[in-house]
């Protein structure tokens, strides 16, 4: 059973191959991009778990090496620590190490994420058992977790060559998170994960974005209870997100681009509601991404949806 929709799986894959067509890419504009979004998942990833670096210091202790005053030398410290575990993945795919998912790298993405914040466990699991605060799930016993991690790497091994990409890299992100393997990291080493698992078929970076902090949560939440569709949506829509920046951004001039607009603009020239458009987005059924916390989307993608829309209903 596949907890990803057809029409929102050919969508994804149709921006692939989109972007692959436009390869070789420019390199310096690669470049840029994947620095942007290193630091925006640096401070996203860091943000979601209580760091208080904003977005802006974030850029400015990694690039600049600056200190902001006020601010706990932990959350210096996780930045730069998350920032260099980005590079590894970056190395990974770069040198062709196409790693199938071991206990090993599991433990390795971990060390990176806590190296300078909790050494003494880093890529240590846990020996004793924790409670997620404000979570329903309890996290297995603590002498579960060796064997639980076997589980899911025999499971990974076996579902990837079923399931389409984005679904298998949502649920291997749940999986070891429910697990809880590590006192700490466990949020930030299972989106690392999920992106390595992305990133070896050619997606770009995606990030759970912390404005969608709640969102993301609840559909967690969802997903221990063993309904996975909007947790696999949930994390359909940031892949989307970030195949839209790259093609908005590398696309040439001479070809034809469309232009992202915020709900209540393009609502003026459709036939629709501000309020329908959003809910079409939430829902996974309009090309649509955030930038902040505004959804937006093109005038072209909203005649795609209306044009499936009347031949669904024509063939009713």
């Amino acid at each position: 059973m596949s907890y990803l929709k057809q029409s929102l799986q050919d969508r994804l894959n149709d921006k692939l191959k989109r972007l692959n067509k436009l390869r070789p890419l420019p390199k310096s504009a690669v470049e840029k991009l994947r620095d942007q979004l290193r630091i925006e998942m640096t401070y996203n990833s860091n943000a979601i778990e209580g760091n208080s670096l904003t977005l802006k210091e974030t850029f400015l202790v990694i690039n600049e090496g600056l200190t902001v005053k006020g601010k706990p030398l932990k959350d210096h410290l996780e930045a730069k620590d998350h920032y260099q575990a980005l590079e590894y993945l970056y190395d990974l795919i770069e040198n062709g190490k196409h790693h199938t998912l071991s206990e090993h790298l599991v433990k390795q993405l971990h060390t990176l994420i806590v190296q300078e914040t909790d050494k003494e466990w880093a890529g240590r699991y846990r020996t004793s058992n924790v409670i997620i605060g404000g979570a329903d799930h309890t996290p297995p016993d603590a002498l579960e977790v060796p064997q639980l991690i076997q589980d899911l790497i025999k499971w990974f091994s076996t579902e990837r060559k079923k399931l389409h990409v984005v679904e298998l890299a949502a649920l291997t992100h749940h999986k070891l998170v429910y697990i809880h393997p590590f006192f700490d990291g466990n949020g930030r080493t299972s989106r690392l994960l999920m992106n390595l698992v992305l990133m070896q078929d050619g997606f770009p970076l995606s990030i759970v974005l912390k404005n969608d902090r709640k969102k993301y949560y609840r559909a967690l939440d969802q997903a221990d209870k063993q309904n996975y569709e909007s947790f696999v949506l949930f994390i359909a829509q940031s892949v989307e997100r970030s195949l839209d920046l790259y093609l908005k951004t590398l696309t040439p001039t001479s070809e034809k681009r469309e232009k992202y607009m915020k709900l209540a603009d393009i609502a003026e020239k459709t036939p629709y509601s501000a309020k329908y458009l959003n809910l079409l987005a939430r829902q996974g059924k309009l090309e649509a991404h955030k930038e902040g916390r505004d959804w937006v989307t093109t005038k072209e993608a909203v005649e795609r949806y209306m044009k499936k829309r009347d031949r669904k209903r024509k063939v009713k």
